[in-house]
């Protein structure tokens, strides 16, 4: 991992709703408030910078450790989605897991994933552009070898062919042919 020095000092208060992350800036001769597009995990994370940096000998509290992600876990029911990102989706809600079926076959799970993201990624106009702006590089994520997944039907529709996506974005039988 690679490590790169950063200074918050001047960062007086976080905030987060509605996907943005809120921050409050110490200017000096004023005080600044920024909001930043950002899942609720870059929010805790923050706050648990915040409790490790002023704390010393805090341990980390309140939020799980990352779920182990390994194939002896309890398979992952999978909706199929029209998108030309992924065949089908999954959340395994008590380890807060995503799970991720691409078209070309990779599947891949995604630790620490709110059940509020989860949410919002089903009722997203677009699986592909929600993930790439909410999830892609803000969870930590695992490759599988075998996915662990409950069969699932592909679904050969492009995301713009999609005016509304309803019952969390899975396909018809009649809608994907």
């Amino acid at each position: 991992m690679k490590l790169a020095k950063i200074d918050l000092s001047n960062v007086v208060a976080v905030g987060h709703e509605d996907d943005r992350l809120g921050l409050l800036i110490d200017r000096g001769d004023e005080v600044e408030y920024l909001e930043l597009n950002a899942p609720p995990a870059a929010y805790q994370g923050l706050k648990q910078v915040s409790s490790l940096a002023t704390n010393p000998g805090a341990q980390l509290t309140g939020s799980p450790e990352p779920a182990q992600l390994s194939a002896t876990e309890t398979p992952i029911a999978m909706l199929p989605v029209c998108s030309s990102m992924a065949k089908a989706v999954g959340y395994d809600r008590q380890r807060e897991v995503l799970q991720v079926e691409f078209n070309n076959g990779s599947v891949y799970q995604y630790s620490q994933v709110e059940t509020e993201t989860w949410e919002y990624l089903q009722q997203s106009d677009s699986v592909g552009q929600f993930f790439n702006r909410e999830i892609k590089g803000y969870y930590e994520s695992v490759r599988l070898d075998t996915p662990e997944a409950i069969a699932v039907d592909s679904c050969e529709v492009e995301d713009d062919d999609w005016d509304h996506w309803e019952d969390y974005n899975y396909c018809d039988d009649d809608q994907c042919e």
